[in-house]
């Protein structure tokens, strides 16, 4: 993973939100608070509409040219220099990090794909990157939010970030900055949190019994916190972690970073 440098300068005052297949299909409510985070920031916000999937499940299950296909389709949605936002840290890696490889030498349209990706690829950041890192926003009780974020309830909170969050885009940091910020937000490690959930896209449909042991130990280890909510920036890995948990009856409630930031720092209740 190379080291990421932010601009410098004036704020943006537009940016793009690409927010997922997940987002879209299951947890739409984390792409809305998305949207006023960045709203409340002065940004306008653009959601063009014809977006889909970033790809990644064709790549990370070794089919390249169907990958590559799935993402030519998003490379005109974002001609505007502006940034591109993803509230998941495993659907930005694949934009930053492996869109460009995917149209290497590829021949079609003279080369402007390749081209396309390139430039997506340099203005992709996670939401919480981009809130914390670009905006540089102030979440704890000296910041633009302390008061209203000072009134909520005390919350014990276990942070889970994706593996290709983790390792690709290195936002744990930025995960654990804006949580730690937060009036009345108690953040526990626990034993098993940098390892994966067990959902890893079709890894969990083709390896069922180890993807369910995986998340069995992950929701463990989080319960044994005493917290009382999980928290993460990627939907594949909350959908995982919370359907299992409810099927357990396990008392591990789970939220979106996104939704998270947003009630805790005066939005409206979860």
């Amino acid at each position: 993973m190379k080291p990421r440098t932010y601009p410098t300068g004036p704020r943006p005052t537009d940016v793009y939100l690409f927010a997922t297949c997940l987002v879209d299909l299951f947890v739409p409510q984390a792409g809305l608070d998305a949207v006023k985070l960045l709203e409340r920031e002065g940004l306008t916000v653009h959601f063009p509409r014809g977006q889909s999937c970033c790809g990644q499940p064709a790549y990370s299950s070794g089919n390249p040219r169907q990958a590559r296909e799935v993402a030519r389709a998003q490379l005109g949605l974002f001609e505007q220099p502006w940034p591109v936002i993803v509230p998941s840290g495993s659907c930005a890696g694949m934009m930053r990090h492996h869109w460009p490889a995917l149209f290497e030498g590829d021949d079609q349209a003279d080369g402007r794909d390749a081209a396309r990706a390139e430039s997506i690829a340099g203005r992709v950041y996670e939401l919480t990157e981009f809130l914390v890192r670009v905006l540089g926003i102030d979440l704890g009780l000296n910041g633009t939010y302390g008061d209203a974020a000072s009134q909520q309830p005390e919350e014990r909170v276990v942070l889970h970030t994706s593996c290709g969050a983790r390792r690709e885009m290195g936002t744990r940091v930025h995960g654990v900055e804006a949580v730690d910020a937060l009036p009345g937000v108690t953040r526990i490690d626990h034993e098993r949190e940098s390892e994966c959930c067990g959902f890893g896209g079709t890894f969990s449909l083709k390896h069922p019994d180890i993807s369910g042991a995986m998340v069995a130990d992950k929701i463990a280890s989080a319960c044994a916190t005493g917290c009382n909510r999980l928290v993460s920036a990627d939907c594949g890995c909350l959908l995982n972690i919370g359907h299992a948990a409810e099927r357990k009856g396990a008392p591990l409630a789970v939220e979106h970073l996104a939704s998270f930031l947003w009630r805790r720092t005066g939005g409206e209740a979860a």
